[in-house]
């Protein structure tokens, strides 16, 4: 199996600008700029409102269990779906879930986490 693994930082906006100019610099210079990609945060608080314990545990459900529809989702994590469906929006606008849509004979929503490991970066 193939690990994709997902990267989430934590850069106040000082150091992200410096990143973004020393990107430009080397585009100006001619040279190819490396893409990065990852998911960064200001600072550690916001980290914790965005990745609580309900929500890292529901990651993990979804890897694992594979749940055919939200409503499973919320019966398997024995939360009101309300919340469940708050929870899946905020972590699908950070990039952290998919939400895959059915045409079916109902209309579902299947929560996907497409990737292995999720790695922590602190800047310092």
């Amino acid at each position: 199996m193939r690990v994709k693994k997902i990267k989430i930082g934590i850069k106040g906006l000082g150091d992200v600008l410096d990143d973004f100019a020393e990107a430009a610099k080397a585009h100006q210079r001619g040279e190819t700029v490396k893409k990065r990609s990852g998911i960064y945060f200001e600072n550690l608080n916001t980290f914790r409102k965005a990745l609580t314990q309900k929500r890292l545990e529901m990651l993990h459900i979804i890897k694992e269990k594979h749940p055919a529809s939200v409503y499973e989702l919320a019966d398997i994590l024995g939360r009101d779906i309300k919340n469940v469906t708050q929870d899946l929006e905020h972590l699908k606008e950070i990039g952290l879930v998919e939400i895959k849509d059915t045409k079916e004979k109902r209309k579902r929503l299947i929560p996907q986490v497409n990737y292995d490991t999720v790695a922590v970066e602190i800047s310092i």
